[in-house]
């Protein structure tokens, strides 16, 4: 697919980049090599490929769901300017 110069510009205006005019011819081409490697890649026959979701068949690691620390929600709210009932008061900024 070839774009012309208008295209880059439309492109531009609807991505609200602004492109120098001496640089659209650059961006035309730099785009039309683009498009037409994913054009050759959608070409390609992969009906007898199995889709996988990685290459080397790695897999997320999980670990056990339990609570690895201990509570220490006293120990940093001493610091808290005010506290009740374990939460933080920060004073009111909404009227």
């Amino acid at each position: 697919m070839t774009l012309k110069s208008s295209d880059v510009e439309r492109i531009a205006y609807l991505a609200r980049l602004e492109i120098n005019t001496k640089d659209i011819p650059a961006y035309t081409e730099n785009l039309s090599h683009i498009l037409e490697f994913v054009a050759q890649i959608d070409r390609v026959d992969v009906s007898g490929i199995t889709p996988i979701s990685h290459p080397l068949g790695a897999y997320q690691r999980l670990r056990p769901d339990e609570v690895t620390e201990i509570d220490r929600r006293e120990d940093f709210q001493v610091n808290a300017p005010s506290v009740e009932a374990g939460v933080y008061l920060v004073p009111k900024v909404i009227e």
